[in-house]
């Protein structure tokens, strides 16, 4: 996955974070928030 994508997907997955959250559906946004976060801080090495 290229950067680019990656921080689509990031964006993407924060903003249905957000959403969630502002909707009420607090396990959803937790696991957006935890998805995005552990793209972020992938390492770009290992995609080879």
């Amino acid at each position: 996955m290229n950067q680019l994508s990656r921080d689509i997907l990031t964006g993407v997955l924060f903003f249905a974070g957000i959403s969630g959250f502002i909707s009420g559906v607090f396990v959803f946004s937790a696991a957006s928030f935890a998805a995005a976060s552990l793209l972020s801080n992938m390492d770009a090495k290992a995609d080879s």
